[in-house]
């Protein structure tokens, strides 16, 4: 009689060295005792398909999908879960004991869990969320807000045709701002998320002005590197409750690592420390 295989897992893309992911799933398949192996691979766009066929027979249970592989890996699955299939892009996929592609997308999951756990009396339906960015990581941030109850978005994208494709997707609670005029779509704001690389090290700084936001509004950014970014800590000093981008990415890590190895994670302290390397 044969060992049952070690489980393996790991993250996909191009490039894939500076993903955190790795630290996380060691981290937790430490903590739960548990076998198994998360293992970054850099794929490319032509590969994606052969290692998908690949992977199951080599022991891995799934794996998760970063840029520039999130909508084609959703075309090379063979069951599409309904919240993946809404943001048009997937980031979890686990192969089936039958052999099947399953794509699940966990990035708005990740948000929510996020925000709530970092402003913990922050309430979907007090007011309208500022959205900034329309690209694949604002489409799982409106599905999720638009799921929680979020009455209004107020989208401001630099590309506005990019900002109407979004509006046509996910309907009226939707409306679309021009980016020079963030600062009206500010006023009565409850909520502001950067899903844009801008602040992101290597890029140019998110400017704008907050005076006109609420000191009662929550102000998020899902740029985790660096940790605190300008749009953070502008809104800290006056006053506005943040919540950093990193929780995101630990937050939609929980589903993946109990499909593949079977135990619940917590999104712990520890965690963010091993994480962070402090």
């Amino acid at each position: 009689m044969s060992a049952e295989r070690i489980p393996l897992a790991g993250v996909i893309g191009t490039p894939v060295a500076h993903s955190l992911s790795p630290k996380v799933h060691e981290y937790w398949l430490a903590e739960h005792g548990l076998p198994g192996h998360y293992i970054p691979m850099d794929v490319g766009s032509d590969d994606l398909g052969r290692a998908f066929s690949a992977l199951p027979r080599l022991g891995f249970k799934g794996v998760n999908v970063t840029i520039p592989h999130k909508e084609r890996a959703l075309s090379l699955a063979d069951r599409v879960s309904d919240r993946a299939a809404v943001i048009g892009a997937a980031n979890t996929i686990t192969f089936q004991a039958d052999g099947s592609i399953h794509a699940d997308n966990t990035d708005g999951v990740g948000f929510i869990e996020n925000l709530r756990s970092g402003a913990p009396d922050w309430d979907p339906g007090q007011g309208p969320a500022i959205v900034l960015g329309a690209g694949g990581a604002s489409r799982a941030v409106l599905a999720s807000l638009l799921d929680s109850g979020v009455p209004e978005i107020r989208l401001a994208n630099r590309t506005r045709v990019r900002g109407e494709a979004l509006r046509s997707d996910f309907g009226p609670k939707v409306t679309v701002i021009d980016w020079h005029r963030i600062g009206e779509a500010l006023d009565g704001g409850a909520l502001v998320v950067n899903t844009t690389s801008l602040g992101m090290q290597g890029n140019a700084p998110l400017s704008i002005s907050l005076d006109p936001l609420p000191t009662s509004a929550v102000v998020t950014d899902i740029v985790y590197a660096p940790l605190e970014t300008q749009l953070l800590a502008d809104a800290r000093v006056r006053g506005n409750e943040t919540v950093d981008g990193l929780g995101m990415l630990l937050h939609q890590a929980v589903p993946g690592f109990e499909r593949w190895f079977g135990g619940r994670p917590q999104v712990s302290d520890g965690l963010r420390r091993a994480v962070l390397g402090s």
